[in-house]
């Protein structure tokens, strides 16, 4: 009996930020309803008091992302540093093959079950709330455009809080013309971290490093060592997300008007895009992972359990990156220059969960219109979903935005985005959820195909090391330090007090 409860104390303890995180999630959904039912009838909760309720969670979400940037730039300099230029360029292929078949497999998915169910062909437009919805005027092609440009940041500084944007002016010559095509071009720098060309230019960095090695080995250090710091500090943060995610929930719940309403309206199409999501990232992917590892995948999402509620509670899977990194590391056992160089670019680019819900939602939002699509519009919506939900950023409803992409394939107006937009808040965090579930798979798949040519290479932090000589009777304060750097076949001495 002591020896059984022994091993149940254990799995608590290793076990226990996940535990709590998952009740977190529980507590904020019933802590919203109840909230939701203190007010009078016809009453609700004003602004202000959500903001108080969201307060809370409001300062965990930001603590998070300011991670985000010393995360990345850290990380993947560090991990493409510690690797082989040959072995860099195997690891990103693999990883992007990964990224593009599943992100296809998806809207392959979402296409099958809307075209099947057809969710919107009992409804009409009318029928369902529209809520005003803010919207630029962009076409497609500028739109991928502007996905190639931001990987090219101008201004490094810059690109950690603003990306690019193009911006259609009507000409001043003919303010009434329609044809978006014959309008201004111009362009503006919107607020918001420029995540994509953050890792072009780290993965940059990192292999110049790696084929400078020998000459730049204590750069390579310094950045695998402020990786380090940053996990740490990652590590004390992510206890701060049962409480934070609590907050998040509860008051995402308070802000609905009437949630009656808004599922008996969109019922249907919320079960097509949830179930299609949670079906593609916990079978789909699971099975993938079955078969090129030969792992037991309940286990392997057990472990990201922790990972995987912080996505869900933020919205933003960029903002669970770090946790993320933590699971696939300590839980996951997968190798750090792998989950390092991997996950920044999967949380860029990987948003299988994204993808799915764009083609769903603009083949319903058609079935509402009653437009007839024929197999050209289907195969058009595919591929722009796709390239769509690369471009998304990872922060909470992006796929909104890019939505707008997909509807002006088929022809659809911008506004009809705001038919979904009511549920799009709880759709937003299962695609979340199913985008770091991706990325998790993909690093661990990735890892398995590369463990043989890792185990080859001689791992860098095994061979750089930095050691004070002190000469015996001299006192440590006043000590003249001399570093060692040692380095596979070359020693040097470098002198600190030395001019290099």
């Amino acid at each position: 009996m002591k020896m059984q409860w022994t091993s149940v104390w254990g799995f608590v303890r290793r076990n226990l930020l996940t535990t709590l995180t998952i009740l977190g999630v529980i507590v904020g959904i019933a802590l919203g309803l109840g909230l939701r039912a203190i007010p009078e009838e016809g009453d609700s909760w004003s602004q202000r008091d959500v903001t108080y309720i969201n307060y809370v969670g409001d300062l965990f979400l930001r603590t998070l992302k300011a991670l985000i940037l010393p995360l990345i730039v850290s990380s993947l300099i560090a991990a493409v540093g510690s690797l082989d230029l040959s072995l860099s360029k195997k690891i990103g292929g693999r990883a992007v093959l990964y990224y593009l078949a599943t992100t296809v497999l998806a809207v392959i998915l979402g296409i099958v079950l809307v075209v099947t169910i057809e969710p919107g062909s009992d409804r009409n437009s009318e029928e369902v709330a529209s809520d005003a919805v803010q919207s630029r005027n962009v076409t497609t092609v500028d739109t991928l455009l502007d996905l190639v440009r931001n990987m090219f940041p101008p201004n490094l500084v810059q690109a950690c809080t603003q990306q690019y944007q193009t911006v259609l002016k009507p000409p001043a010559a003919n303010p009434a013309e329609s044809d978006i095509y014959r309008w201004t071009i111009t362009g503006v720098y919107a607020d918001g971290m420029n995540i994509l060309g953050l890792v072009v230019a780290s993965i940059v960095f990192g292999v110049a490093l790696g084929a400078t090695k020998r000459e730049n080995a204590l750069v390579l250090q310094f950045f695998q060592q402020l990786s380090h710091i940053v996990m740490k500090v990652t590590g004390w943060v992510i206890w701060l997300s049962p409480v934070g995610v609590t907050f998040l929930i509860a008051s995402k719940i308070l802000e609905i008007e009437d949630l009656g309403d808004m599922f008996s309206k969109l019922g249907l199409y919320f079960a097509v895009v949830a179930g299609g999501i949670l079906f593609h990232g916990f079978v789909v992917l699971s099975l993938l992972f079955f078969l090129f590892t030969r792992k037991n995948p309940l286990r392997f999402i057990a472990n990201m359990g922790q990972a995987l509620a912080t996505a869900f509670g933020t919205s933003s899977s960029s903002a669970s990156l770090p946790v993320t990194m933590q699971c696939l590391e300590e839980k996951n056992h997968i190798d750090p220059r792998v989950s390092r160089f991997v996950l920044p670019i999967g949380a860029t680019i990987n948003m299988d969960g994204t993808a799915l819900y764009e083609a769903v939602a603009a083949i319903f939002i058609a079935q509402l219109r009653g437009l007839s699509l024929s197999f050209g519009n289907v195969l058009a919506i595919s591929i722009t979903a796709t390239a769509a939900s690369i471009g998304a950023a990872g922060i909470p409803q992006a796929g909104l935005v890019t939505l707008v992409m997909v509807l002006d394939t088929v022809g659809l107006p911008a506004e009809d985005v705001s038919l979904i937009i009511a549920v799009d808040w709880l759709l937003d965090r299962f695609r979340t959820l199913v985008n770091v579930l991706g990325d998790s798979f993909g690093a661990a798949i990735v890892y398995h195909y590369s463990k043989a040519e890792l185990e080859n290479t001689k791992n860098p932090e095994a061979g750089l090391t930095a050691t004070t000589q002190i000469p015996p009777e001299t006192d440590p304060e006043l000590v003249f330090h001399t570093d060692t750097i040692l380095s596979t076949g070359d020693d040097r001495i470098v002198d600190k007090n030395s001019r290099l």
